[in-house]
Parts: C-alpha cells; structure tokens; sequence
C-alpha cells in the first residue's frame, strides 16, 4: 500500500501559494484494509475514507468510465491494480494531476510541472470533454490563477467549445451551476470566471439571464468589489448594476428577467432578493444624491424597506458605490442619514401621548427633520 498527496496541495505548494487542504490517493489497498486501520469510509459512489486523527481524506486510486450525459453521468472502478498514473489520467488539468510520495518527490505523469511553469490550464486527456462540470472548474481556476499569469490553453478552450456545441453542457443542473458560480465569486478575479465561459460559448449556455444583464462595466465593478474583499453577496449584486440612465420599460424587463432567473436556477432567497434590489433602485439611488432633497431621501428609505432592514439597504449602497462616483463618494453621508433616522424611535414618540396612525405620521416627520437638519450631499 502506497500513499500520496494529490491534487491542488501539491499544486499550491509549487506555486508557493498556502496549502489549504490536503487530499490523499491510496495506491494498492482493499476497502477491508482501509477499515482494518481505523478509517472511516464516507464515499457512496466510490470508497473515500476519514483518517481517524486528521479527518483529511484518503481515496483508493480509481478509474472511471462515462455511462451517460452530465457531471454524474460515470461509473468509477477501484482496484489495487490501477496505479497511480492511471488514477491522476481522469482529472481536469495537468496542473491538478500531480503527486507526493512520503519523501516529497513529485509525480508528474502529464507535464503539471511545465504548465505551471508556462501558466497554462491545460487538460490532461480527451476524456475532458465527458464531464461538462469541467467547464465551470475551468473558469473557476482561471478566475483563481489569472492574477499569477494563467490562461486557458486554447485547445482546452476547443474542447470546452465543442462540449457547448454537442449539448453536453445543457446537462449541468442549475443548483451545480450556481454552486460553482458563487464559488468563482470568491476569487481574485471573478470577472475572468465570466469571461471564460463567454469565450468557449458557455456563458448563454449556462447562465443566459446573467449575460443578458451584464456588461462590460459591470466585471470592473465586481472586481473592484472583490479587491476590497467583499462579501459574495456584494460581489454578486455587482453583476446587476444597470447602465444608466435606464428607461422604466428595459428595467421592467431586467426584473422579468431576473424573476425568470430565480425560478430557473433556485437562487438562495437572500442573492435573488439583493439582485432584484438592486435593479429596482439604483437609478433612485443615484438620483437622490444628486437632488439633495431630504423627502426622496426619506422616500428612498421607505420604498428600498431601509428602516427596517438596514444592512440590507448599506449592501446595496455599497454594490453601487463601485459602479457610480458619486454614490462612492457620498456612500457615508447617506449611511449616517439613515442611521440618525433609525435613531428616533416610536417610543420616544409615545412619551408624547402621539398613538395609533399619527404616532407613524409624526415618527415619519421627526425622521424627515433629521434628515433636512443635516443633509450636505452638495457641499
């Protein structure tokens, strides 16, 4: 029984990058075996286990072989006659299909060592093309590495391209596509995560109504949020910042086209909901600050349901502080406003004997005075 580690941690230590996890091949072992020293296995489809005292996994080599359309469409096979090289020939990129024995020799079957060298995210065999979740993995690296040099080899692009052409990455479940996606959000350069998928054709294929929404500007934005290291939320509702000024009847249809895309693709309620946020207020957003007026400030307020849910109003200033200057520039300004609205409360009101409907009218005005005592956007 032989074991290596496999994978991004011998990647990552190559580049000199922190090695976050570390996964583990077995060359030569039983499933029996495995149990015999104290591992817990864990693995449906093909058997992973548990070390019993680092709980890092450790997965006997493996081939595998498509059976049908998809990411899931395989069967895997596990012997202790298949070898090491035969286990790293079925992952995505060379870069990934690498190996450390116990004396930290490197194993590198499939020229990892040069791409590395060159900056290349290359594949490692044809049988690249079976599995289109690879696409997005990809575009994944491509975001993670594009700030060292790499780039897609073109023809790992070619193949990408022929498995948007041949139907294979119409497979992709919207819950997988979205898990990837919210995955590249969070790296170095998510814009590079899009820009992929434009190139092999991917991106109408995938992911239709965030093309339809997006534009050029909109990557700047998103990496500008994400150098500030920004939430996924944040980064995320970067990607809906319209151009404006925006005609009522194309932003109708951006909310129809984003409602189509909860549907379709199952956002989690709070990403659908900051999207949507977004899209309806952002031309209100601007055209407050430039105003100065206190009462569409209060107004604003009302209708994005800032007094209530004020986090959520601050994320979307702060989404669209990266694709408007002067909502950059007046960002605290209006924070600080609504933080004094929030400061008068209706129970302060009550003291007064103000109740029922003109307790909401006179809390509202107390509000708007605030507002009007100490808004300077033009100063």
């Amino acid at each position: 029984m032989q074991v290596y580690r496999v994978g991004g941690a011998v990647r990552d230590q190559l580049l000199g990058l922190p090695v976050k996890d570390n996964d583990w091949v077995v060359v030569g072992a039983t499933p029996g075996q495995m149990k015999d020293l104290g591992f817990q296995p864990v693995g449906r489809d093909f058997p992973v286990f548990l070390h019993p005292e680092t709980r890092e996994e450790y997965a006997l080599a493996r081939t595998e072989r498509k059976t049908g359309h998809g990411y899931a469409g395989f069967s895997f096979y596990t012997s202790i006659d298949i070898s090491l090289e035969e286990d790293l020939l079925r992952r995505d990129l060379t870069i990934n299909a690498m190996a450390e024995d116990q004396h930290g020799s490197i194993i590198d079957p499939y020229g990892g060592q040069e791409d590395l060298k060159n900056r290349l995210l290359r594949h490692v065999s044809p049988a690249f093309q079976e599995d289109p979740l690879r696409i997005l993995r990809v575009a994944r690296f491509a975001a993670r590495l594009a700030p060292l040099g790499f780039k897609v080899a073109e023809e790992t692009l070619e193949l990408m391209r022929n498995m948007v052409n041949n139907g294979e990455a119409s497979h992709l479940v919207p819950e997988r596509v979205w898990q990837e996606t919210s995955n590249a959000l969070m790296e170095p350069t998510p814009s590079v995560y899009f820009q992929t998928l434009e190139n092999c054709g991917a991106f109408q294929a995938v992911l239709p109504e965030f093309r339809t929404l997006m534009h050029n500007q909109t990557l700047l934005h998103l990496n500008l949020a994400a150098q500030a290291e920004k939430t996924a939320l944040i980064r995320f509702g970067c990607l809906f910042s319209p151009l404006l000024p925006q005609p009522e009847a194309e932003k109708n249809n951006s909310i129809q086209t984003l409602q189509d895309a909860t549907s379709r693709m199952r956002l989690p309620s709070e990403y659908a909901d900051m999207a949507l946020l977004v899209t309806e207020h952002a031309q209100s957003v601007t055209s407050v600050i430039h105003s100065d007026d206190a009462e569409s400030l209060m107004s604003l307020f009302e209708a994005s349901d800032a007094l209530r849910r004020p986090e959520r109003f601050i994320n979307l200033i702060t989404i669209l502080s990266y694709s408007f200057a002067t909502v950059k520039l007046k960002k605290n300004q209006v924070i600080e406003l609504l933080d004094s609205c929030l400061s008068i409360k209706a129970r302060d009101l009550m003291t007064e004997n103000i109740t029922g409907k003109a307790l909401g009218e006179a809390l509202r005005q107390r509000r708007l005075q605030q507002i009007q005592s100490t808004m300077h956007f033009n100063e």
